[in-house]
């Protein structure tokens, strides 16, 4: 069954990943980092809000939608919310299978997924005291919509 965290406490990577590993022939994973400058302006944190509950049933969505994409062991999605400052670790999505093709599409389908699907709301806090949302971006959308109808298998 996947493991869906979302938690303000950083996750050891290395852990998760030992985990994902039992008895499988391929362990694929995405850490995503909280960048120091966005748009060339320095960065000072990274801001994310959610909805308990929903974000949950979304995330599960989305690993249960890969788990019957791919021939997967077991995926693991762990997302931080609140303040976190550059060079934090945000998000890790990770898949397991026998073979390493069905364990790299699926990471990042789940990655493509998680950018556009996922109830987070990101604010920019930046070095300069000024603050701005995280509006959605097209290249986020075309990546998650190749998915739509790219082959199921591979």
């Amino acid at each position: 069954m996947p493991r869906i965290v979302v938690t303000a406490e950083d996750f050891d990577t290395g852990a998760e990943l030992d985990r994902l590993g039992a008895g499988a022939g391929a362990v694929s994973s995405f850490v995503g980092i909280v960048r120091g400058t966005t748009g060339g302006r320095a960065l000072a944190a990274l801001t994310l809000e959610h909805y308990p509950g929903m974000t949950e049933r979304a995330l599960g969505a989305i690993a249960a939608a890969a788990m019957q994409r791919w021939r997967l062991l077991d995926c693991t999605i762990i997302h931080r919310i609140g303040r976190l400052e550059p060079g934090a670790r945000i998000v890790l999505a990770a898949a397991s299978s026998d073979h390493r093709g069905d364990s790299l599409r699926a990471t990042e389908f789940l990655i493509d997924w998680l950018k556009t699907d996922a109830p987070f709301w990101k604010r920019e806090d930046f070095a300069d005291g000024e603050a701005a949302w995280v509006a959605a971006r097209q290249e986020d959308d075309a990546a998650r919509d190749r998915w739509i109808e790219g082959p199921a298998q591979g």
